[in-house]
Order: C-alpha cells, then structure tokens, then sequence
C-alpha cells in the first residue's frame, strides 16, 4: 500500500484513515518513528508493550554481586542485607 501525504505549512503531515488502520492506531494513540537511512521513515504504533525480556539485565552494575531469589528475600524479611 503506498499513499502520498501532504506537507503543511506548519510541516505537519496527517495520517490517512486507512494508514492508521492498518498500523492498528488511532486519533489520540502514540506513534513511535525511526529515521532510516536514505531519507526513509518507519513508523510503529506504539501502543503495545515492550516485552519483559528486554528489562533483563537493566539493573546489573559491574562488580554487583548476584543474588538469588532466597538471598533477596531474606534481605526483605530483615535477614542479612547482603
């Protein structure tokens, strides 16, 4: 599907019905858009939510040592804070 779109003078375009349609967005929703090279533009709706599995390793710290699941939970409960 290819659709030409029309540059304001404020240089805003607006998104036909059907491109939002088709990207699964709508009025109000976010868009998110990465500049590609050659002048290229790649638009995602970004409505859905990024998976859990890109959070691993978010907090690590070098030379933090690992801790485990009972190690973390002793240190809730008031045991040793390792």
């Amino acid at each position: 599907m290819s659709s030409a779109l029309t540059v304001t003078a404020k240089g805003q375009i607006t998104l036909r019905r059907g491109v939002l349609s088709h990207l699964g967005t709508g009025p109000g929703r976010k868009v998110d858009v990465a500049l590609l090279p050659d002048g290229r533009v790649e638009l995602r709706a970004s409505d859905t939510a990024p998976p859990l599995s890109r959070l691993r390793g978010a907090l690590r710290r070098p030379g933090q040592p690992v801790l485990t699941l009972e190690a973390m939970q002793d240190a809730i409960e008031g045991g040793d804070p390792a």
